[in-house]
C-alpha cells in the first residue's frame, strides 16, 4: 500500500526534476563500436536514418552517440568541417524557420533578437558549427532542450544530442574536423 508520505515524496521529486525523468533508450547512449577501417581517426560520420553519430577514435573504432535529426526535406547531407565551437551558444532561428513556423518563432520576426545561451536555449550546452568552403552552413551539431527527440527526425535540420553527450563530443573534436552526413 502506498502511504501519503511516499506519494507526496514521489510527486514532489518528479516535479522538481522533470528532465531527469526521461531515460534515453540504451541503444542511443554513447558507446565504443567497430567501424570501417578506411575512416580516418578524428572525423565524424552521421547516419541520419539510423539516428547515430560516429566519432572515429582509432582505425576501425568509433564512439557512437544517438542523435535527433532533421525532418524530411530539412536535413543536411554532404561533407563539412567544424568551423567553430561554442559553449552555451546564443541562438536565433533562420528566416526560413520563422517563415515555416510563425507561431513558434514569431517573436523573432522583424527583430534582431538573439536568445542568450543557457539551459532554455534550443542549442543546449554546446554547439559545433558546420562550415563548407569556409562559410557557415547554419547547420549545427548541438545539445537539446528536448531529450525525447533523440532517435527521431524532428529538427529543422541540425543534429541534436543530449547535453551530456554533446559536452563529451565537444571535448574530443577539434576545429577543422571533417563531418560527413550520409
Amino acid at each position: 500500500m502506498i502511504t501519503r508520505r511516499t506519494f507526496v515524496a514521489a510527486a514532489t521529486s518528479s516535479l522538481a526534476l522533470p528532465a531527469l525523468a526521461f531515460e534515453v533508450d540504451p541503444v542511443f547512449r554513447p558507446q565504443t563500436v567497430g567501424i570501417k577501417k578506411d575512416l580516418e581517426p578524428g572525423q565524424i560520420l552521421i547516419l541520419p536514418r539510423a539516428h547515430f553519430l560516429y566519432f572515429v577514435t582509432d582505425q576501425g573504432q568509433a564512439r557512437r552517440y544517438g542523435v535527433g535529426v532533421g525532418k524530411a526535406g530539412l536535413e543536411f547531407t554532404g561533407t563539412a568541417k567544424i568551423g567553430a565551437k561554442k559553449e552555451w551558444p546564443t541562438w536565433r532561428p533562420t528566416d526560413e524557420m520563422i517563415e515555416r513556423d510563425p507561431h513558434l518563432y514569431g517573436k523573432f520576426a522583424g527583430t534582431d533578437y538573439v536568445q542568450p545561451g543557457g539551459p532554455s536555449n534550443p542549442l543546449g550546452a554546446r554547439a559545433l558549427y558546420l562550415f563548407q568552403n569556409g562559410r557557415d552552413t547554419f547547420f549545427r551539431i548541438h545539445g537539446t532542450t528536448a531529450p525525447k527527440s533523440i532517435g527521431r527526425s524532428v529538427s529543422n535540420g541540425c543534429i541534436r544530442m543530449l547535453n551530456e553527450h554533446v559536452e563529451d563530443l565537444y571535448e574530443r573534436v577539434p576545429i577543422g574536423s571533417k563531418v560527413t552526413v550520409l
